[in-house]
Protein backbone atom coordinates (compact mmCIF):
# COMPACT_ATOMS: atom_id res chain seq x y z
CA UNK A 1 0.00 0.00 0.00
CA UNK A 2 1.02 3.58 -0.56
CA UNK A 3 1.80 6.11 2.11
CA UNK A 4 -0.32 9.15 2.78
CA UNK A 5 1.66 12.37 3.26
CA UNK A 6 0.01 15.35 4.94
CA UNK A 7 1.22 18.84 4.09
CA UNK A 8 0.04 22.24 5.27
CA UNK A 9 0.73 25.20 7.50
CA UNK A 10 1.69 24.88 11.16
CA UNK A 11 -1.58 24.47 13.03
CA UNK A 12 -3.37 22.80 10.11
CA UNK A 13 -3.68 19.56 12.07
CA UNK A 14 -1.19 17.39 10.18
CA UNK A 15 0.09 15.54 13.25
CA UNK A 16 -3.28 15.12 14.95
CA UNK A 17 -5.08 14.01 11.79
CA UNK A 18 -2.10 11.81 10.95
CA UNK A 19 -2.28 9.95 14.24
CA UNK A 20 -6.04 9.43 13.85
CA UNK A 21 -5.55 8.15 10.29
CA UNK A 22 -2.72 5.84 11.33
CA UNK A 23 -4.92 4.29 14.03
CA UNK A 24 -7.95 3.99 11.74
CA UNK A 25 -6.00 2.43 8.86
CA UNK A 26 -3.52 0.40 10.98
CA UNK A 27 -0.66 2.34 9.37
CA UNK A 28 2.64 3.52 10.79
CA UNK A 29 2.89 7.20 11.72
CA UNK A 30 5.91 9.42 11.06
CA UNK A 31 6.16 13.10 11.94
CA UNK A 32 9.16 14.56 10.09
CA UNK A 33 9.50 17.42 12.60
CA UNK A 34 9.98 14.86 15.39
CA UNK A 35 12.36 12.90 13.17
CA UNK A 36 14.48 16.05 12.76
CA UNK A 37 14.46 16.71 16.50
CA UNK A 38 15.51 13.14 17.29
CA UNK A 39 18.28 12.99 14.70
CA UNK A 40 19.57 16.50 15.45
CA UNK A 41 19.17 16.07 19.22
CA UNK A 42 17.66 19.56 19.29
CA UNK A 43 14.25 21.24 19.20
CA UNK A 44 13.33 22.94 15.91
CA UNK A 45 13.30 26.37 17.54
CA UNK A 46 16.85 25.90 18.84
CA UNK A 47 18.03 24.94 15.34
CA UNK A 48 16.35 28.09 14.00
CA UNK A 49 17.85 30.28 16.72
CA UNK A 50 21.38 28.90 16.30
CA UNK A 51 21.62 28.28 12.55
CA UNK A 52 18.73 30.09 10.85
CA UNK A 53 15.72 29.04 8.82
CA UNK A 54 17.67 28.05 5.70
CA UNK A 55 19.71 25.51 7.69
CA UNK A 56 16.51 24.05 9.15
CA UNK A 57 15.08 23.69 5.63
CA UNK A 58 18.30 21.99 4.52
CA UNK A 59 18.13 19.54 7.43
CA UNK A 60 14.45 18.92 6.70
CA UNK A 61 15.23 18.05 3.07
CA UNK A 62 17.98 15.62 4.14
CA UNK A 63 15.76 13.89 6.68
CA UNK A 64 12.77 13.58 4.34
CA UNK A 65 14.92 12.20 1.54
CA UNK A 66 16.12 9.44 3.90
CA UNK A 67 12.56 8.34 4.70
CA UNK A 68 12.01 4.82 3.42
CA UNK A 69 8.80 3.50 4.91
CA UNK A 70 5.64 1.81 3.66
CA UNK A 71 2.05 1.80 4.88
CA UNK A 72 2.58 5.03 6.75
CA UNK A 73 0.95 8.34 7.40
CA UNK A 74 3.70 10.95 7.07
CA UNK A 75 3.18 14.36 8.62
CA UNK A 76 5.67 16.87 7.24
CA UNK A 77 6.91 20.10 8.66
CA UNK A 78 5.22 23.13 7.13
CA UNK A 79 8.32 24.09 5.17
CA UNK A 80 8.91 20.71 3.48
CA UNK A 81 7.38 22.11 0.30
CA UNK A 82 10.37 24.41 -0.22
CA UNK A 83 12.35 21.35 -1.30
CA UNK A 84 11.41 19.99 -4.70
CA UNK A 85 13.76 17.07 -4.03
CA UNK A 86 12.00 16.16 -0.78
CA UNK A 87 8.52 16.51 -2.28
CA UNK A 88 9.43 14.37 -5.30
CA UNK A 89 10.81 11.74 -2.91
CA UNK A 90 7.54 11.72 -0.94
CA UNK A 91 5.42 11.68 -4.11
CA UNK A 92 7.09 8.47 -5.35
CA UNK A 93 5.29 6.38 -2.74
CA UNK A 94 2.63 8.69 -1.30
CA UNK A 95 -0.65 10.33 -1.95
CA UNK A 96 0.07 13.91 -0.90
CA UNK A 97 -2.80 15.66 0.82
CA UNK A 98 -2.88 19.39 1.54
CA UNK A 99 -4.81 20.23 4.71
CA UNK A 100 -6.00 23.66 3.64
CA UNK A 101 -6.86 25.88 6.59
CA UNK A 102 -7.66 29.59 6.28
CA UNK A 103 -5.30 32.25 7.57
CA UNK A 104 -7.88 33.34 10.18
CA UNK A 105 -8.25 29.78 11.47
CA UNK A 106 -4.48 29.20 11.66
CA UNK A 107 -4.18 32.43 13.67
CA UNK A 108 -6.90 31.21 16.00
CA UNK A 109 -5.19 27.83 16.50
CA UNK A 110 -1.55 28.87 16.96
CA UNK A 111 -0.63 30.57 20.20
CA UNK A 112 3.13 29.93 20.24
CA UNK A 113 4.40 31.59 17.04
CA UNK A 114 7.74 32.60 18.58
CA UNK A 115 8.62 29.17 20.00
CA UNK A 116 7.00 26.81 17.51
CA UNK A 117 10.00 26.45 15.19
CA UNK A 118 8.44 28.03 12.10
CA UNK A 119 11.08 28.31 9.35
CA UNK A 120 10.77 31.81 7.89
CA UNK A 121 12.96 34.84 7.43
CA UNK A 122 12.87 37.40 10.23
CA UNK A 123 11.49 40.13 7.96
CA UNK A 124 8.67 37.97 6.58
CA UNK A 125 5.24 38.28 8.17
CA UNK A 126 3.26 35.17 8.96
CA UNK A 127 0.63 36.27 6.44
CA UNK A 128 3.30 36.55 3.71
CA UNK A 129 4.56 33.10 4.66
CA UNK A 130 1.00 31.76 4.52
CA UNK A 131 0.51 33.11 0.98
CA UNK A 132 3.91 31.90 -0.23
CA UNK A 133 3.50 28.39 1.11
CA UNK A 134 -0.11 28.08 -0.05
CA UNK A 135 1.05 28.17 -3.67
CA UNK A 136 3.61 25.45 -2.99
CA UNK A 137 1.14 23.22 -1.12
CA UNK A 138 -1.25 23.42 -4.07
CA UNK A 139 1.59 22.66 -6.50
CA UNK A 140 2.54 19.38 -4.81
CA UNK A 141 -0.82 18.14 -3.49
CA UNK A 142 -2.65 15.30 -5.18
CA UNK A 143 -5.69 16.11 -3.05
CA UNK A 144 -6.67 19.33 -1.23
CA UNK A 145 -9.08 19.25 1.69
CA UNK A 146 -10.66 22.43 3.03
CA UNK A 147 -10.47 21.90 6.80
CA UNK A 148 -11.97 24.99 8.46
CA UNK A 149 -15.43 23.50 8.90
CA UNK A 150 -14.30 20.07 10.13
CA UNK A 151 -12.76 18.69 13.30
CA UNK A 152 -9.76 16.33 13.09
CA UNK A 153 -11.87 13.15 13.11
CA UNK A 154 -13.99 14.46 10.25
CA UNK A 155 -10.89 15.41 8.25
CA UNK A 156 -9.47 11.91 8.82
CA UNK A 157 -12.77 10.35 7.70
CA UNK A 158 -12.76 12.52 4.59
CA UNK A 159 -9.20 11.42 3.74
CA UNK A 160 -10.10 7.78 4.27
CA UNK A 161 -13.03 8.09 1.89
CA UNK A 162 -10.80 9.69 -0.78
CA UNK A 163 -7.89 7.28 -0.64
Amino acid sequence: MKNITLIGMPGAGKSTVGIILAKNLSYNFLDTDILIQINQQSPLQKILDEYGYMKLREIEEEEICKVNIENAIISTGGSAVYSQKAMEHLAKNSTIIFLDVSYAEINRRIKNFTTRGIAKSEDQTFEELFEERGKLYRKYAHITIQCDEYDQDEVADKIESLV
